[in-house]
């Protein structure tokens, strides 16, 4: 038997080409284009399976399709549909009461993925997801966001025109991805006693490797580009109370470092002239 989901978009181009490709995954969808419309179908038809954006028509008034779903159907699964997931009532509200959410544009594999795996784990209940530190997510993530981060320079022209092994290439990367990691736990406006030496190295190779200071600078963008998108995506189980403080000590970490690259490349013109 197809599962049941009950669709919310007030977007008609959005919940046409959406509700065309879950059916075609084996879904039994159901569209609703308000809140009125969705509130009526939750009361007439039972749903396994809820996906709703979070701005239908006015700001948030997805989270009132979600409380009525959870008030009058427990067991469903429930998902927000968002492009904004960055402010701490839509986080505090997502926590309470939603299984997940996606972001647009969302990736269509990764959204039937999300939803069979509820669906499998839908006997253990809704059970709110663990609150981690920024620091905790980029150790978890840290071997994704360097691929991400190759992408990244692999897509621009410059940066991949440098002809380095891949191995040259995130060579510095492991530690720093640690060094930003280690002073947002200890909330320190040091770096740590190797972070000067290895960042100061790293400037001196990106000279030898034919890098400009610019294209220093522009890897370390790609990189913040990665960091704040690998956040993004985990919103729903960051310490909210930290957050705010732990992006200053990222970007602030981030950019010690390639200050402290940009000197050694310095030290290594001079040397070289």
């Amino acid at each position: 038997m197809s599962e049941r989901l009950l669709f919310v978009d007030d977007e008609p181009a959005i919940r046409e080409t959406l509700s065309a490709v879950l059916r075609r995954e084996g879904f039994e969808v159901s569209v609703a284009a308000s809140v009125p419309e969705a509130l009526d179908l939750i009361r007439s038809n039972t749903f396994e399976v809820l996906i709703s954006d979070l701005n239908i028509g006015e700001l948030s008034d997805g989270f009132t399709v979600v409380s009525a779903m959870r008030r009058t159907q427990p067991n469903a699964i429930t998902f927000i549909l968002t492009g904004y997931p960055d402010f701490e009532s839509a986080l505090r509200a997502i926590r309470n009461q939603v299984d997940d959410y996606i972001v647009k544009p969302a990736s269509v594999p990764s959204l039937v993925e999300a939803i069979r795996q509820r669906l499998a784990n839908r006997s253990h209940g809704h059970i709110p997801l663990p609150i981690r530190r920024a620091s905790d997510l980029l150790r978890e993530h840290a071997e994704a966001m360097i691929q991400q981060w190759l992408e990244k320079v692999a897509d621009h022209s410059e940066l991949s025109a440098i002809t380095i092994s891949t191995k040259e290439r995130i060579d510095h990367l492991p530690a720093l991805l640690r060094e930003l990691s280690d002073r947002i736990d200890s909330k320190s406006d040091r770096p740590t006693l190797s972070a000067i030496p290895a960042a100061t190295l790293h400037g001196k190779q990106r000279y030898r490797q034919g890098y400009t200071i610019p294209l220093i600078v522009t890897e370390a963008r790609l990189l913040q580009q990665v960091l704040s998108a690998t956040l993004q995506a985990n919103l729903l189980s960051i310490d909210i109370s930290n957050l705010i403080g732990d992006l200053i000590q990222i970007g602030e970490s981030l950019t010690a470092e390639v200050e402290e690259s940009i000197r050694g490349f310095q030290r290594e013109e001079r040397q070289a002239a």
